[in-house]
């Protein structure tokens, strides 16, 4: 019977609940389109369910839980969640050929973050059962928020990357945990990455610090094989992050460089036309500034011909970045509009619930949102938090490094040092690859790493403080 009883067996029973209340038992409640959920529609086969519907109830004010069924590939986006939405697809059509029920793919995703929680419990108790239980109730109060949860419920690419990072980690910490870890561990831990990097596009740049994390695993005292197989991985995550990189489609490659120049470095530049020149771009551009790629009615249309070679094929992310270099207090001043809008987990422009619900466009849900709204009304919202925050996360994180003999020990702490470096690059290639546009949404992977960071410290925390109680009990 105490077999029941085990943090971990707690945490996915209460995890287990909560997705089918939140998600399955209530009201739908999902995330509105926002234009992107074609991309994955023409790829695995789906369209809008009522044909007729408005502009205003299809997109951006309702979500909707029923799709209709079409033809596979009619277009290609290269994305990892094809593989998630493709099996509850084709197994949707066999049983239920009318519409297709967009929770099976909800149930996907759900049954990817029991597994998660499962295993983080599971592999960080370290003995303590008091500890087991405050990890569980941290990422039950933290992951299963409304804010990540309404996610499922939709064809957004961000779910994958928030069941992923955490299988990703999950599965690293499993792996350090083990004496003498085996091939397969890291088979396990490579397929994590994999679905993690090829998720989304601007999430491709993260496989080179886990090319890294690979090389660091291959130092480990493991099975037969097990160092000839952690180079192979490292090499194979490195050029699957370039590869994925390259194959993004050409007119999102468009999308994001105008996004880049012209709703960020030139959004509110005080030398317009100098910034044009120094990109090596023609001054008739001037007019552009601070526009987005879907803005009607600028003065050049953003898919005019002459753009082409005025524009896309003189601008690459290379000259934005060097411009960066060149003006870091342009990407400071960019910095920090990110930070002001680097706490909102879901953006507050998409509605959560169906037009049926008579619901008012755009309405949100906020069953179990208490860790989305203490982010977005009591955290800081500025640059100086996130530095002490960071700041307090690595000296904790160099204290155990420090004070820790062992190599295992050490590769896992650099792990959940590379967490901290994976948010610094969600944090900054939103800005580097499509400027201030929908920053907050962009920042999905930040909040996702910051949140883990932070159930990181409480558990340290309260690991720490447990250990000294116990010391000073015993000294008595």
């Amino acid at each position: 019977m105490k077999r029941w009883f085990k943090p971990h067996v707690l945490a996915t029973a209460a995890g287990f609940g909560l997705l089918l209340g939140l998600l399955f038992l209530g009201p739908f409640v999902g995330v509105a389109d926002n234009g992107d959920f074609l991309r994955m529609m023409n790829t695995i086969g789906l369209n809008y369910y009522d044909a007729s519907e408005t502009y205003q109830d299809r997109f951006f004010s309702y979500s909707h839980s029923r799709f209709a069924y079409e033809n596979l590939f009619r277009g290609f986006y290269p994305s990892s969640q094809i593989f998630l939405v493709l099996a509850p697809r084709l197994l949707g059509g066999l049983f239920h050929g009318s519409w297709f029920d967009i929770r099976l793919l909800a149930a996907v995703y759900g049954i990817l973050l029991l597994a998660a929680t499962w295993l983080l419990v599971k592999h960080n108790v370290r003995g303590s059962y008091i500890t087991g239980l405050l990890l569980a109730g941290a990422l039950l109060f933290v992951f299963y928020d409304i804010g990540y949860l309404a996610y499922f419920n939709s064809l957004f690419g961000e779910p994958v990357s928030l069941v992923f990072m955490l299988l990703t980690f999950a599965l690293g910490l499993r792996l350090l945990s083990r004496e003498t870890p085996s091939v397969k561990d890291l088979w396990l831990f490579f397929a994590a990455v994999v679905f993690l990097i090829c998720s989304k596009i601007q999430n491709a740049p993260i496989g080179v610090a886990f090319a890294l994390i690979f090389l660091r695993f291959a130092s480990l005292q493991g099975a037969a094989g097990f160092r000839k197989a952690a180079i192979r991985f490292s090499i194979a995550i490195f050029l699957i992050s370039v590869i994925m990189y390259a194959a993004a489609p050409k007119d999102l490659k468009h999308i994001n460089l105008y996004q880049t120049v012209f709703y960020g470095i030139l959004n509110g530049s005080p030398d317009v036309k100098g910034d044009l020149g120094e990109l090596g771009l023609p001054e008739r551009l001037e007019v552009l500034a601070g526009t987005n790629y879907f803005e009607s009615g600028t003065a050049i249309k953003q898919d005019d011909p002459s753009l082409v070679p005025d524009f896309y094929s003189r601008i690459s992310h290379k000259d934005v970045l060097l411009f960066y270099l060149k003006h870091p207090g342009r990407l400071l001043d960019n910095m920090r509009y990110a930070a002001a809008n680097s706490m909102a987990i879901r953006p507050s422009y998409l509605g959560n619930f169906e037009k049926a619900d008579n619901k008012p466009p755009g309405a949100l849900a906020y069953t179990y949102s208490g860790w989305s709204q203490f982010k977005n009304n009591v955290l800081p919202h500025n640059l100086a938090f996130l530095a002490v925050f960071y700041g307090f996360y690595y000296a904790g994180a160099l204290y155990e490094y420090l004070r820790s003999a062992e190599r295992r020990r050490r590769v896992a702490i650099e792990l959940m040092m590379l967490l901290g470096l994976i948010g610094l690059f969600a944090f900054l290639v939103p800005i580097l690859g499509d400027g201030r546009a929908d920053i907050g949404k962009h920042l999905f992977l930040f909040n996702v790493c910051f949140d883990m960071m932070a159930v990181t410290m409480f558990v340290w925390v309260v690991r720490k403080l447990t250990g000294w109680m116990f010391r000073r009990g015993n000294s008595y």
